[in-house]
């Protein structure tokens, strides 16, 4: 479980690999909202890379609630970079050793090399969930708190989803949750041992879990479009949600948890 958490922590902060190599030649295999770039890498993985990321592009947004306006469609398709192996990805793009992903949601492209551990899992639909989430939001919005786009992000790898919520009712009925205000002042890219990571992203997904699960899609939706609209944090719960604040909002969370 802990290195799971870890995994997560690494592909989040990776969101801007250097520009692949100009010299660089590059194959390509086209779907409705995707342009799959690769060199040597093998058919089947290209074909399953494809058929899961039409699968997230569909199963995310429902997940949100979100309506599109803004399809990836024809030029606006998003691009998926495939090095040849892990070697080639991390001196191609800059990345740490332990790196098996990285995206730049803004440019909607993703990077990654052939059956990087945990990439159909994990790295995929995380970083998916980040670009659909910031391209509804907005990408230059400083009202969203980085647990919320995490957990956004973090919410759409089911295979992990029960993990998660079981680590954050255990802090609950300890009492070693982080408080939302404390939450919100942590900068992922700064945390550095996993069990601190482990907690900060077993928080952020419940938090989005308790926003949609208790109070349904549609209040979600119309959350974030608050922010969207440039409402802060408080403003954007209170005006949807039961919360007098964010310290209500705090407290009714806990309370869920504990069920």
């Amino acid at each position: 479980m802990k290195r799971f958490f870890f995994a997560v922590l690494a592909v989040s902060i990776l969101f801007y690999p250097c520009l692949c190599r100009a010299e660089e030649k590059w194959k390509t295999s086209k779907s409705t909202h995707f342009i799959v770039y690769f060199k040597n890498a093998p058919e089947s993985f290209i074909e399953q890379l494809v058929d899961k990321a039409e699968y997230y592009y569909d199963r995310i947004a429902d997940n949100l609630g979100f309506t599109r306006f803004n399809f990836w469609l024809w030029d606006n398709r998003a691009k998926v970079y495939i090095y040849d192996d892990a070697n080639d990805y991390r001196v191609s793009t800059g990345q740490p050793g332990w790196s098996a992903g990285a995206a730049r949601p803004r440019e909607k492209i993703i990077y990654t090399y052939p059956y990087a551990q945990g990439f159909f899992e994990t790295i995929l639909p995380h970083e998916m969930g980040h670009i659909i989430f910031r391209e509804f939001v907005g990408f230059d919005n400083h009202a969203i708190p980085g647990w919320l786009d995490e957990g956004v992000a973090s919410y759409q790898e089911s295979m992990r989803y029960s993990a998660a919520l079981a680590v954050a009712k255990k802090a609950a009925r300890e009492g070693a949750l982080i408080p939302l205000d404390k939450l919100a002042q942590i900068n992922p890219q700064s945390i550095i041992d996993q069990s601190s990571a482990q907690l900060y992203y077993a928080e952020a997904i419940s938090l989005v879990d308790y926003l949609i699960k208790e109070h349904g899609k549609d209040n979600f939706v119309i959350f974030c479009q608050n922010l969207r609209d440039k409402k802060d944090l408080r403003q954007s719960l209170c005006l949807v949600y039961p919360f007098s604040g964010l310290q209500d909002f705090d407290e009714a969370w806990q309370r869920y948890l504990k069920k």
